[in-house]
């Protein structure tokens, strides 16, 4: 038999793990959200791992190495683009940041976000705090456009992307094999700053 496309990680309702991605969350008020550094990437390291190799939320299979990481940093940071963390008591609690959506330069004023969380500091309104971050730097720059690819269109990652002004636009089925399952994604946009309404700058 044909393994069928899998929504989210196995949680049905009213089961507690997606009751939890359910509640409503709200901003984490004692984390400190500042720029990453270098000393960040071995927390951020250790987060993406257990993502990569746990999770659904990243189509990556094996995860990438610290200096892999490094130079994803790098080049983020060469687009002039915020690669943001979440330190709460001194630990990194999730990191977010934002790349170009793709490289032909029509498309140089859209941005996709990736946001991770620490297990440990999930269900705390981080993924808030974080993505809201994230959203002010971007509306200061020149882009106009944030997409995100949520490959969990059921789970907690949606539902916080639709209370920060994300709109639903479209759904992939299928298109990733992960964990012995097919997986869809789910495609959002936001309008960053005035949007479509004035021409770009650039």
């Amino acid at each position: 038999m044909r393994p069928r496309a899998r929504h989210s990680d196995g949680c049905k309702p009213p089961s507690p793990c997606l009751r939890a991605w359910l509640r409503p969350m709200t901003p984490h008020s004692d984390a400190q959200v500042r720029d990453a550094t270098a000393d960040d990437f071995p927390a951020i390291a250790a987060i993406y791992a257990h993502h990569v190799l746990h999770g659904t939320a990243s189509f990556e299979e094996t995860p990438p190495s610290l200096d892999e990481l490094l130079r994803r940093h790098a080049a983020v940071r060469e687009h002039g683009l915020p690669w943001l963390v979440a330190e709460i008591d001194g630990r990194v609690a999730g990191y977010c940041y934002a790349t170009p959506y793709r490289p032909r330069p029509a498309y140089r004023f859209t941005i996709e976000d990736s946001i991770y969380i620490d297990e440990a500091f999930r269900g705390r309104g981080l993924g808030h705090t974080l993505l809201n971050a994230l959203i002010e730097r971007c509306e200061a720059g020149p882009w106009r456009q944030m997409i995100a690819v949520v490959a969990d269109p059921r789970g907690g990652s949606l539902k916080l992307h639709e209370r920060l002004g994300f709109e639903l636009t479209g759904t992939l089925r299928g298109v990733g094999f992960k964990h012995g399952e097919w997986r869809d994604t789910a495609l959002m946009q936001r309008t960053l700053g005035p949007g479509v309404d004035t021409p770009p700058k650039g």
